[in-house]
């Protein structure tokens, strides 16, 4: 089974989660190994700016699945 089988979703709650989903995927995708990923962590997990841009890449992937679902309306 795909690990993301569509862009549509029910609600906005639910295109949300994809939106998190493609984001952490996508750093699983560009850095492979869980153990790098787990040490990574420890450093941004503190630092605001690295937060925000987190954020920043969830919103971003939230725009995509809101228009693929033709923002719910």
């Amino acid at each position: 089974m795909p690990w993301l089988p569509s862009l549509i979703t029910e609600t906005p709650e639910q295109g949300f989660d994809v939106a998190i989903t493609l984001s952490r995927m996508g750093v699983n995708k560009v850095q492979p190994d869980d153990d790098i990923r787990y040490k990574l962590r420890a450093i941004y997990e503190n630092d605001a700016d690295s937060l925000t841009s987190a954020s920043h890449v969830i919103a971003v992937n939230f725009q995509t699945v809101a228009a693929a679902n033709n923002y719910w309306k």
